[in-house]
């Protein structure tokens, strides 16, 4: 066993009764195979089933649930009622989390966990203010893992689709910040993103919503390798799936670049 797989077992027998956030990522989804190997029935896993979420994500918690028997609840967090996250502000994701968290609280009376890695606290991320101040633990923190680390657990674990799952966040990050989240355009996201991946199996895609444009953000190898007729279809398909939403802005396609409709505030 690994001295990282080890220290987190440690971490969460010590922590003893617990619910973990399962968003569907391989963060969360690692965290709580392994906590329900060191808990058993004490583990409980809350999902929040959400258009922010994608389909996919949810998909993997059900199916990872009836396999290895978690002790699973599907909730609404509420987020798609709070005025405060719908106008997507740049600290959108406080408003997420804190809705997410009262709602689980309020749910257990364990200790929540999360599955936020060493990676994420160098970043700009207003939800662990919401988590601190429900009380979540972090344990693969506590354990001193970056997400390079979770990834070899899960390897260890021989779960090798969640070791190479990709990230992606929730579908709302790929809104610009300042354009009002609409639950119909977060479903005409998840489809396109869908579509690219069934077309080009790309290592990375985002579908992103601008001002004036719907921006298809692609890994360099997948974006390179598009001919002109690949690009004139997924350009007319993407077109109608965000009209049908009420986004007519052109589709472009562009390199990937990480967080890129995130506009940080003034300093």
């Amino acid at each position: 066993m690994s001295e990282h797989l080890a220290r987190l077992r440690s971490i969460l027998s010590d922590i003893g009764p617990l619910a973990v956030a399962v968003s569907g990522g391989v963060d969360s989804m690692t965290l709580a195979v392994v906590a329900h190997q060191v808990l058993d029935n004490e583990a409980r896993m809350l999902h929040a089933v959400s258009p922010a979420v994608p389909v996919e994500a949810s998909e993997r918690v059900s199916r990872y649930a009836q396999r290895m028997g978690w002790r699973l609840e599907r909730i609404d967090a509420g987020e798609l009622t709070d005025p405060s996250y719908l106008a997507n502000p740049h600290d959108r994701c406080f408003y997420c989390k804190t809705d997410l968290y009262a709602t689980m609280s309020a749910r257990v009376d364990c200790t929540l966990v999360s599955g936020t890695n060493g990676d994420d606290l160098g970043d700009y991320r207003p939800g662990l203010k919401a988590a601190a101040h429900h009380g979540v633990r972090h344990p693969f923190v506590e354990a001193d893992m970056d997400k390079a680390a979770v990834r070899a657990v899960a390897r260890e674990l021989a779960l090798p689709d969640l070791a190479q799952l990709p990230a992606s966040p929730c579908l709302s990050s790929r809104v610009e910040t300042g354009i009002p989240i609409d639950p119909g355009v977060l479903s005409a996201i998840d489809r396109a993103e869908q579509l690219i991946r069934r077309e080009l199996a790309p290592k990375t895609a985002r579908c992103r919503i601008r001002s004036e444009s719907v921006v298809i953000e692609l890994d360099p190898p997948s974006l390179a390798a598009m001919d002109t007729a690949t690009t004139a279809q997924l350009r007319q398909a993407i077109g109608a799936l965000l009209a049908a939403a009420g986004v007519s802005h052109p589709v472009t396609f562009e390199g990937y670049r990480m967080g890129s409709a995130f506009l940080r505030p003034a300093p």
